[in-house]
């Protein structure tokens, strides 16, 4: 069964737009457990401009469901995944002045440092997943460094239309199968919403899709618990 990974940080992000604790993304967490949610993520940025320390805390501590930490190769963060232990981490690309993460990890430019954090987080049994572009030589690079799974960045398909976007969902396709005959576990995220998920959904081998702009914005008209059934049954109605 395909799992769903609801991403919370735009619910801190509100939060932070005013400071105070309101809304909480603990709460955000708990109702997405409610509604069916099979993870939970959240991405610790190194300028903390959304999730907080204490976020990645009290969201571990309150759910049952595993925790998911989007994480850079920055020391200082890896140090908190490694003390905090979350069931499972993906790492990911990071720079200060982007909106949103704009691409892959670039897995072949830092297969060195990648291979001691993977090994780090697996020494404390922590699942280690890559967020890369759907490329050939990414996906072999991952395989090499020991991951257990890639989270394949699915902005391009997402933001394209007609036949640019087939063409991103043939590499994508393609993508899945290589890194599932590299013995890679393949999961998708970014740009996915209502519209556009079930294409990737349908992807042979796909095990779990990685949502949150959307869910967390049509939360806003109906709830939390709503907007994380309206996904499941989105991506199960196959």
């Amino acid at each position: 069964m395909l799992k769903l990974g609801v991403n919370i940080d735009h619910v801190a992000t509100v939060r932070q737009a005013r400071g105070g604790c309101e809304p909480s993304p603990r709460m955000a967490a708990l109702e997405a457990q409610r509604a069916g949610a099979d993870s939970i993520t959240v991405h610790l940025r190194e300028d903390r401009r959304h999730i907080q320390d204490r976020d990645v805390r009290e969201v571990r501590q309150v759910i049952r469901i595993p925790l998911n930490l989007e994480m850079s190769l920055n020391p200082e963060i890896v140090r908190i995944a490694l003390r905090v232990k979350p069931e499972k981490v993906c790492l990911v690309p990071e720079r200060r002045k982007e909106v949103t993460t704009e691409g892959g990890l670039d897995i072949c430019k830092y297969e060195k440092p990648l291979k001691r954090v993977v090994m780090a987080c697996r020494n404390k049994k922590i699942e280690v997943s890559l967020f890369i572009d759907p490329i050939p030589r990414q996906i072999r690079a991952s395989s090499r460094v020991g991951a257990d799974a890639v989270e394949l960045h699915t902005g391009a398909y997402a933001h394209a239309k007609g036949k640019q976007q087939r063409r991103e969902l043939r590499r994508l396709q393609q993508s899945a199968r290589l890194a599932q005959s590299l013995g890679l576990q393949v999961n998708a995220g970014h740009g996915l919403n209502y519209r556009n998920t079930r294409a990737v959904a349908r992807i042979p081998g796909m095990m779990e899709l990685n949502i949150g702009h959307a869910i967390v914005s049509r939360a806003i008209f109906v709830g939390m618990r709503q907007a994380v059934r309206e996904m499941k049954q989105c991506i199960r109605r196959l």
